[in-house]
């Protein structure tokens, strides 16, 4: 079942959150939800029901606001070998306004400290059209 893989990165992301205070009270404090934009997801070995997973968390880039983020979540066996990865990027929206935010310093230093990947890169509104994807009314 493919949606547990992104299960498995949601409830990943989740726990970092809860762990440094990024809770649903605290949030809601400051208006603030996540949107997720892509989650790219590569598949080098089947995980069967059961067999134990290790997801990683890694920050592959953030803005200077916060605003846009950026993870790489790895898939490990048991073994601790790389069974699937995937990149997903997302911002922080104002849930009154409807328009995409910077966060408080204090978010911002939480995810910051996160362990970098090799490639981190500060991320730029440009960064998040990658993909060239508009939507195409009926």
């Amino acid at each position: 079942r493919n949606s547990a893989y992104i299960d498995y990165m949601s409830h990943t992301r989740m726990s970092f959150m809860l762990e440094n205070g990024m809770d649903q009270r605290h949030l809601a404090e400051y208006n603030l939800g996540p949107v997720a934009f892509y989650e790219h997801m590569y598949y080098f070995h089947e995980f069967f029901p059961g067999q134990p997973v290790t997801v990683s968390l890694q920050l592959k880039g953030l803005s200077e606001d916060g605003m846009y983020f950026e993870f790489l979540h790895n898939f490990y066996d048991e073994k601790g070998k790389n069974c699937a990865r995937c990149e997903m990027m997302g911002a922080w929206i104002d849930l009154t306004e409807r328009k995409l935010t910077g966060i408080p310093k204090k978010f911002y230093e939480k995810f910051n400290a996160l362990e970098k990947t090799d490639d981190f890169r500060i991320l730029t509104k440009e960064n998040t059209r990658k993909y060239s994807q508009r939507p195409q009314d009926l």
